[in-house]
């Protein structure tokens, strides 16, 4: 019976239905995979099926998709932010794909969903089964992204723990259940062999000998055709692909071990391998499951924060409280959280005081107290309670989801670690393949009988699999061990450039200080000082710049009014429109005020309303956190917008020489490329708005996880819970993960230029030379997992010390 071209599926009697691909029409099965083949292929995609291991499903066009655009459905999924162009939206959505096999897969949704109109950006990780997908709200549709997506044969569900733990069930099954059956095999081809190596030596009959070597084939069998199906699929990739990588040597030397013995078998000859190749694949089998574990153990932070949220919530009304979906709250919401139970969203605490534990959200292990108007972050766990909270973020908006997001994104994108190294693979590789024919052709013209047993060896023994396991399984254990210390690794790249940084420039507002504003600071020239407090906190509504949130706190008993039309000028300030007057909150210059020394300003058309002296404190942990960098070796700097007696007393404090005061965003960039022109790599450490080009320019780019979101999206490294503690630990991650690359690699290198000559000149049988190769592959796994063993360095007590800086 033929089958489908699309599913692979039986084409039932009857049916006479075919789809144009190319220049070539096949018969598919039904309207559905004719319409999905022509449709792929319309997209200029038909290249999908030369790439992909195994036939596409059928697709579901019945299924609901217009529930991916409901309300309450985005909020607990889909963030909108601002895109790089002023006035431009974006959103973001990270979702599950099921039925997501291969690197072919991915490749055929990332280039479909780039397709649609008002996609911005989309990254798929194929083995996470993830779609990270950017887009225009205003342009496209969610639900059409959905249907696209079926329409290729592959089914969307949001991402939630139960998405995760099915993903992840299903994956460590498959992969155990393949271990089992190898290790079975092995167990009982190796029985047989002892009998054939015992007969060579004490006599055996033909009879018997042929009876133990067909045994021999019936256990082997299953080995090679189920437990070794992974490296045939990944093979037949890679040569659709014409890239080659780890599966092409391994599905060749499975091949050429099962056939040869059959061969054998059949032929009555001299020597059979079914004992061998069945090692080999156990032991091949025993390594991948070890690296999926360790690849599963670093996935466990994205699915404990997704466990974080709880599905209800219990919201408080004027008949009393209802038990509803935390999909169902929306902002002012006042909700009833029991002790004990996990903060359902982002929000204002309305009670006294509570403690909360974060360190899965923000990695700090002690309990942090919080009183009244305090925020509360979802995922964080009450330990004191009941407590009442005003919901302000729900779903996609939270801290939790930025975290699930950011995490994702850095899964989703190659660094340029693992890049050079899947290009190296691919040399090796073939250099392995020229060196197995030279050596067959070498023992081929001395002696012939052992050339298939020469070359054998050399292809196992100097298979790539440690070599191509060496970068990504250390730069995986990195990036997971940071996360559970409170350290967010957006980028790859920014690891090895943090661990190689020999100078760090610091922003000094919210980075290295904390600011704060006193109701006794405000000096109203025209009208009330609660007056003007209240209008500059409307101004700086939903700004997380440090400066914004000491403008609230100092307002937080106050009645705010409701300011329009903001515009933030980055380093100068904000502008805004409040009861149908435009003012202006910032320097001097910006405000327009004649002389207000180191003072902020509130103007409006007619002149100053008031000003406001800032205060500030030194953040409890900076004096550590960059004394720890110079005894490393780190030379330090300080480029701030701010004045220059503010600036200087904050370097004499920390004991910094270098720094720059009253510097504008231009002035600090021109600073980062200074440095960088002396061939000095930089990181650059901020927060603020005005810090975003500047974090872009630098080598590597380092941002507290409570500022602005353009100063984040601008970071490679996050630190989760504004602690600058963080740093220097993240640092001592890092070069650990470059020396554990470099044993890797160095590893690689030396046991294949030991032991492929012995390989060449036929004094490693096949069956040491798979175990070898196995245990190779699994010392780079095992070392890779010795990154970060140690036990995380405490954070420093919470308790701070008030640093009042001149005026």
């Amino acid at each position: 019976m033929t089958a489908c071209f699309h599913c692979g599926e039986p084409i039932p009697a009857g049916v006479d239905l075919a789809a144009r691909v190319g220049d070539a029409s096949h018969a598919v099965c039904c309207h559905g995979c004719a319409a999905a083949a022509q449709w792929i292929a319309g997209l200029g995609l038909a290249d999908y099926y030369r790439l992909r291991t195994e036939p596409a499903a059928r697709p579901d066009e019945d299924a609901a998709f217009d529930a991916w655009d409901r309300p309450a459905l985005q909020r607990m999924h889909v963030r909108e932010h601002g895109g790089s162009e002023p006035g431009e939206r974006r959103a973001e959505i990270v979702f599950v794909v099921d039925r997501l096999r291969c690197a072919a897969c991915a490749w055929l949704i990332e280039r479909a969903l780039a397709s649609l109109a008002g996609v911005a950006e989309v990254g798929v990780n194929a083995a996470a089964r993830r779609v990270r997908l950017v887009f225009d709200p205003t342009v496209a549709r969610l639900s059409d992204a959905m249907r696209l997506v079926a329409r290729l044969g592959y089914a969307a569900r949001p991402l939630e723990a139960a998405a995760l733990d099915a993903l992840r069930r299903d994956e460590n099954r498959d992969a155990l259940k393949r271990l089992i059956v190898a290790g079975l095999g092995t167990m009982q081809a190796m029985m047989y062999a002892v009998a054939l190596y015992a007969g060579s030596f004490d006599g055996i009959d033909v009879a018997t000998r042929d009876f133990f070597r067909w045994l021999g084939f019936l256990v082997a069998t299953p080995v090679v055709a189920y437990g070794a199906q992974p490296f045939f699929r990944g093979s037949l990739r890679e040569w659709r692909a014409r890239r080659l990588s780890m599966d092409t040597p391994v599905a060749v030397a499975v091949a050429l071990i099962y056939v040869a013995s059959l061969v054998e078998t059949i032929a009555g000859g001299r020597e059979i391998y079914f004992d061998s190749v069945s090692m080999f694949v156990f032991f091949l089998l025993a390594a991948r499951y070890v690296e999926l574990r360790a690849r599963h153990r670093a996935g466990d932070l994205v699915d404990a924060l997704a466990r974080l949220q709880p599905a209800t919530a219990e919201r408080i009304g004027d008949g009393g409280t209802e038990t509803v979906g935390v999909h169902e709250l929306v902002a002012g919401d006042r909700i009833r959280v029991a002790a004990g139970a996990s903060v359902p969203a982002d929000g204002t605490l309305a009670s006294a005081a509570c403690r909360v534990d974060e360190s899965l959200v923000s990695g700090e292990s002690t309990p942090r107290r919080r009183t009244t108007g305090d925020a509360l972050i979802a995922g964080s766990l009450l330990l004191d309670g009941p407590v009442e909270l005003i919901v302000r973020h729900v779903g996609a908006d939270t801290v939790l989801a930025g975290i699930v997001r950011l995490v994702t994104r850095a899964a989703t994108e190659k660094p340029h670690l693992a890049r050079d190294a899947d290009r190296r693979t691919r040399h090796f590789v073939v250099r392995v393949l020229v060196l197995t024919a030279a050596t067959a052709l070498a023992w081929l013209a001395l002696d012939p009988s052992r050339a298939f047993d020469a070359a054998l060896a050399v292809l196992v023994v100097s298979c790539p699999c440690a070599f191509a396991l060496a970068v990504p399984t250390a730069l995986t254990r990195a990036v997971a061990v940071l996360a559970r210390r409170g350290v967010l690794v957006v980028d790859g790249d920014a690891l090895e450039a943090l661990a190689r940084a020999d100078v760090c420039v610091f922003d000094k507002t919210g980075t290295l200080t904390t600011p704060r504003i006193e109701p006794a600071d405000v000096d109203a020239v025209r009208g009330d000082a609660d007056r003007a407090l209240g209008i500059a906190a409307a101004l700086e509504h939903g700004s997380t710049h440090p400066l914004a949130q000491a403008f609230r706190a100092a307002a937080a008993d106050l009645a705010l009014p409701v300011a329009s039309a903001l515009r933030h000028v980055g380093g100068a300030g904000v502008e805004g429109v409040v009861d149908g007057t435009r003012y202006r909150l910032g320097h001097a210059d910006f405000a327009g005020a004649a002389d207000a020394r180191d003072r902020l300003v509130l103007a409006d058309d007619a002149g100053v309303v008031a000003s406001f002296v800032v205060r500030e404190r030194l953040r409890d942990d900076a004096a550590d956190a960059l004394a720890a960098l110079a005894a490393d070796g780190v030379a330090l700097d300080i480029v701030s917008g701010d004045a220059t007696n503010r600036v200087g007393d904050v370097a004499r404090r920390l004991g910094i020489d270098n720094w720059t005061a009253q510097a504008t965003p231009r002035d600090k960039l021109e600073r980062i490329r200074a440095l960088r022109g002396k061939g000095r790599i930089v990181a650059m450490v901020g927060d603020g708005i005005n810090d975003a080009p500047v974090l872009a320019a630098a080598d590597v780019a380092v941002a507290l996880a409570g500022g602005a979101a353009l100063a984040q999206a601008a970071s490679g490294i996050l630190l989760a819970g504004d602690r600058l503690d963080r740093l220097m630990p993240a640092r001592r991650i890092a070069q650990q993960m470059r020396r554990t690359i470099r044993q890797n690699l160095t590893w690689s290198a030396c046991y294949n230029l030991s032991v492929v000559p012995l390989a060449a000149l036929g004094l490693i049988p096949p069956w040491l030379a798979a175990i070898g190769m196995s245990a190779s592959s699994l010392v780079v796994v095992l070392n890779a997992l010795r990154i970060g063993a140690e036990p995380a360095p405490r954070a420093a007590d919470d308790i701070a010390q008030p640093v009042e800086a001149a005026s």
